[in-house]
C-alpha cells in the first residue's frame, strides 16, 4: 500500500520544526498536498463502477459526464478530464467547492447506494479544476469571428457569467450590468471564502474581462440607466439579477440593533477577505466576535452564517429550525460541519419576539410537526406553554429570499411575473413577454442552486443565439 505522504508532513514538522527554513515550510506543505491531492483523487476516481446507468450524471443539473472524467482522472489523464469537465459546466471549480453533491450526483452515486460510501466526486473535479489552472490548460476565450450584434447581462452571478461566456465564445458583444462594486454576485458576496476562495471566482470574471466582455459595475438598472435604456442599446438582454430581498421576520422587537440580515452578515465577511474598510465590522454591528449568536433558519445561507460566526470568534453559536433535522432544507454535509465546528443546532423552534434593544434574547417557542401540507411536507405546529428565553446579542435573520418588484423598479409594465414576483420565462427558451429579453436563474426559479443558474445561463444563450439569428435573417430579407 502507497505510503500517506500527510504523514510524513506531519512527521517532519512535529520532529524538528526548527530545523526547517520558514520559507520552505509553506512550499514544502503545498508541494506534499499536492501529492497527497493527486493520489487521493486517483484513488477516488477508480472506485467509479462505470455503471451502465450513471445516475450521478442524470442528478446533475448540468448532466455532466461525470463517468468519463473519473475514468481519465484514474488513468491519469488529467488535462482530458478536464477538457470533458468543461464541456459541459462553465465553472467546474466553483461546482466542485459549493454544489451540494450529497443531494446531487454523489448522493446517487451506486456506490454510495450499495452501501460502501460514495465516489468523492466533487473533490476530484475540484482537483482536476486546479491542476488545470495551475498548468496553464485553461485557455482563453477567443471567438473564430467576431460578430457586430450585442446583447446586455442584466446580473453578473453565476447564471449571468455562464451565458456571457457562452456568448462571448460565439463571438458575441456582451455588456453585463451590475449593482455591486464587483461581479460574481452571490459567488462573491454571499458565499464563505472558506467555501469559495475569492480568488477562484476572480480568475474566471479576469477570464471574461480578457476575452471582451464589459463589466458596468455599481449600475443600479431603473437609477443610474433605465431598463428601455439599455433595451434600446443591445440587440437582446438577459435577466439574471437573482433573488436578493431578503424574507423578514414578523415578531415583537424585530428592528432592535442587533438583529441583521443574513447576507448584510456574509457580505461585510466577504469584503474583509478582499481587504476593503469594513466599518460595520469595525464598530461590531456585523461582527459575532465575543458574542452568543443565534441564526434562525434552516438553509445553506443559515450554515454560511453559523460557520462565519465560529471563525469570528462567537462565545456561542445556535441555529433554530423550525422543523426537524430530517426536513432541513440545507445540505446535510454543511449541517454535519457546522456540528464538528461547534454549532447546536435546535431542532423544532420558532422565534416567538425578542427582548432588550440591543437585542438581549430571543424568545422562542417550541414545535412539533403535525399533518403533511398539500406537498406532503409535514406542517410545524406550535407547542403550548413550551417556551424559553435564548441569550444572545446577534440574531441572524437566515429565512431565505425573494426577487424584487422588477416591473415597478424598471418601469417595465409589460414585463411578466408570476404571482411570486419571479419573471416569467418560458422554460425552453427562456423568452420572457418582451421580445428580445430573456430571463434565467433565480430570477425566474426563485432561490436555488448555484448549478442551475449556470445551466440557465448557459441554454438561455443558445436561445439568445438562435434569436439573433432569426432577426439577422429577417433584416437580410
Amino acid at each position: 500500500m502507497a505510503k500517506n505522504p500527510m504523514l510524513k508532513f506531519v512527521s517532519v514538522e512535529k520532529e524538528m520544526p526548527e530545523k526547517r527554513p520558514p520559507s520552505l515550510r509553506a512550499q514544502d506543505f503545498h508541494e506534499i498536498y499536492r501529492e497527497y491531492a493527486a493520489e487521493k483523487a486517483a484513488v477516488q476516481a477508480g472506485r467509479c463502477s462505470q455503471c451502465g446507468v450513471p445516475f450521478c450524471q442524470s442528478h446533475c443539473p448540468l448532466h455532466n459526464n461525470i463517468p468519463d472524467w473519473l475514468r481519465l482522472t484514474a488513468e491519469g489523464r488529467l488535462q482530458e478530464a478536464y477538457e470533458v469537465s468543461q464541456a459541459t459546466n462553465t465553472f467546474p471549480e466553483i461546482c466542485g467547492r459549493i454544489c451540494p453533491q450529497d443531494r446531487l450526483c454523489e448522493g446517487n452515486c451506486v456506490i454510495e447506494q450499495s452501501g460502501h460510501g460514495t465516489v468523492t466526486i466533487g473533490q476530484v473535479e475540484k482537483y482536476i479544476t486546479d491542476t488545470a489552472w495551475e498548468n496553464g490548460w485553461v485557455q482563453p476565450i477567443k471567438p473564430a469571428t467576431e460578430r457586430p450584434e450585442s446583447v446586455a447581462v442584466i446580473g453578473a452571478g453565476p447564471g449571468g457569467l455562464a451565458a456571457a461566456d457562452a456568448l462571448r465564445r460565439q463571438g458575441v458583444q456582451v455588456t453585463v450590468y451590475d449593482r455591486h462594486d464587483r461581479a460574481g454576485g452571490l459567488l462573491t458576496y454571499g458565499i464563505p471564502g472558506f467555501k469559495l476562495e475569492k480568488d477562484v471566482v476572480m480568475a474566471r470574471i479576469d477570464q471574461l474581462e480578457a476575452a471582451g466582455v464589459a463589466f458596468e459595475l455599481n449600475c443600479n438598472v431603473g437609477t443610474d440607466i433605465s431598463f428601455d435604456a439599455i433595451r434600446g442599446k443591445h440587440d437582446a438582454v438577459l435577466i439574471a439579477t437573482g433573488v436578493y430581498k431578503a424574507r423578514d421576520l414578523k415578531a415583537p422587537g424585530v428592528g432592535v440593533q442587533g438583529i441583521v440580515k443574513a447576507l448584510d452578515y456574509l457580505t461585510v465577511s466577504n469584503r474583509l477577505s478582499f481587504g476593503d474598510e469594513v466599518p460595520q465590522y469595525d464598530s461590531g454591528e456585523l461582527n459575532a466576535a465575543g458574542k452568543r449568536v443565534v441564526v434562525i433558519g434552516g438553509g445553506d445561507t443559515a450554515m454560511d452564517c453559523v460557520r462565519t460566526a465560529i471563525r469570528q470568534g462567537a462565545t456561542s453559536v445556535k441555529c433554530l429550525y423550525r422543523r426537524d433535522r430530517a426536513n432541513m432544507p440545507g445540505s446535510q454535509r454543511e449541517v454535519a460541519n457546522a456540528e464538528e465546528e461547534g454549532v447546536e443546532f435546535v431542532w423544532l423552534s420558532s422565534p416567538k419576539g425578542f427582548t432588550g434593544a440591543p437585542v438581549e434574547g430571543v424568545m422562542v417557542q417550541k414545535m412539533r410537526l403535525g399533518a403533511p401540507d398539500a406537498s406532503g411536507r409535514q406542517m410545524p405546529e406550535l407547542i403550548e406553554g413550551a417556551d424559553y428565553l435564548e441569550p444572545a446579542e446577534l440574531v441572524i435573520q437566515a429565512l431565505g429570499f425573494e426577487p424584487e418588484d422588477l416591473p415597478e423598479t424598471w418601469e417595465a409594465p409589460d414585463l411578466g411575473v408570476t404571482r411570486w414576483n419571479t419573471v416569467k420565462a418560458d422554460f425552453r427558451t427562456h423568452a420572457t413577454s418582451l421580445p428580445g429579453v430573456f430571463a434565467a436563474g433565480d430570477i425566474v426559479r426563485g432561490a436555488s442552486l448555484v448549478v442551475w443558474a449556470i445551466r440557465d445561463g448557459r441554454e438561455a444563450a443558445d436561445a439568445i443565439l438562435d434569436y439573433l439569428a432569426e432577426a439577422g435573417a429577417v433584416a437580410a430579407e
